[in-house]
């Protein structure tokens, strides 16, 4: 019902439930008989109180004044809001989530600090996150490129325009609508491309890229479908290179998509749970792969698979994750052990 006691039908819902939205009304539906006049389902509305709905708007003082009574330690006041003004509230909540106390008879955290929580150990995390990204983004670089590389000359053999023909490619580029919608974006990035190499391919010969440039084109994800889109033996092919089978690292290569997303748009990375675990050789194939078995969900064991990649093919700088890695800040409250490393991570063979 409207405030005056009308029914509201379909054609008027949606100006009554602009007032939902703004706190004074919140609109259901009820099974009836709709008035003659206007055919449809009948919405009735109730007034509620959703005013509280969204957070209420703080300035960088009240942030400040809440984090202090929350137990948080921050240092010069003026300090804290400058910092606060540079890097949002809510985008550090998510570095001083461990901070925060359990709850005793429910699952989750409090609002309130656990003892010995700073804003500068919460900068020192975030900081550290920020070269955790910064270098692991880099250190899949060549392993990009690589597989580039060997993918793109192994179709070739298949054919020119291997990526072009899904009969010539493995049962999954023809099963449902996968390949159908990768297709579509590798047109539409061929289409945008300002590259050289696609001009020269326009002028000299008709546009039509062969498979080895084709992948030039190709992201970390679009690389990755390609590969399950091919044939078992180009899979084998590329897999090898790396020593590992082709379901391994079909399956690292999604895992490690997400990491590169991750850093890509600037997520938390450092103590983030994996929803995607990696497939692993069987134990005692790779000894610096064996201890990662009880924290295949953690940000290390990502990490690690980019070292072993770097390290069997010989490519990139392998020193530069364990670099940043020992740059952990001092936090007591939040140790190293949240990124699944252990306390002999630097002996791993992959680590040295």
């Amino acid at each position: 019902m409207d405030p005056a006691g009308h029914p509201l039908t379909y054609s008027s819902y949606r100006s009554a439930f602009h007032f939902a939205t703004v706190g004074m009304y919140i609109c259901c539906t009820t099974t009836g008989t709709a008035c003659p006049a206007s055919p449809g389902p009948v919405f009735f509305c109730s007034e509620v109180d959703v005013t509280h709905a969204i957070k209420e708007f703080k300035s960088y003082a009240q942030q400040v004044d809440l984090l202090e009574t929350r137990g948080m330690e921050v240092g010069d006041r003026d300090e804290a809001a400058l910092t606060l003004s540079k890097v949002s509230y809510y985008r550090l909540s998510g570095y001083w989530y461990p901070l925060r106390k359990q709850k005793v008879h429910e699952r989750g955290r409090s609002d309130t600090f656990r003892d010995g929580t700073t804003l500068s150990d919460v900068l020192a995390l975030y900081d550290f996150d920020a070269r955790l990204r910064t270098t692991t983004f880099a250190a899949m670089t060549p392993i990009e490129l690589a597989i580039r590389a060997t993918l793109g000359h192994a179709l070739g053999e298949v054919h020119e325009s291997a990526h072009l023909r899904p009969e010539l490619l493995g049962s999954a580029a023809r099963q449902g609508k996968d390949y159908e919608k990768w297709i579509g974006k590798y047109h539409q990035e061929r289409r945008n491309s300002h590259e050289d190499f696609v001009d020269h391919h326009d002028s000299k010969y008709g546009g039509t890229l062969p498979v080895w440039a084709a992948v030039e084109l190709l992201g970390w994800g679009a690389l990755a479908k390609l590969l399950e889109f091919s044939p078992r033996p180009v899979q084998d092919t590329v897999a090898d290179t790396f020593n590992l089978t082709a379901p391994q690292l079909r399956r690292w290569m999604k895992s490690l998509n997400m990491v590169r997303n991750t850093c890509a748009h600037h997520g938390r990375l450092f103590n983030r749970v994996h929803a995607l675990q990696p497939m692993l050789p069987r134990p005692g194939t790779f000894p610096g792969l064996d201890a990662l078995a009880p924290v295949k969900t953690r940000t290390f064991t990502q990490l690690t698979l980019i070292q072993h990649m770097l390290h069997t093919r010989e490519i990139g700088s392998p020193h530069l994750l364990p670099s940043v890695l020992r740059t952990y800040p001092n936090v007591p409250l939040v140790e190293r052990a949240v990124l699944g490393a252990s306390d002999g991570w630097n002996t791993n063979p992959l680590w040295t």
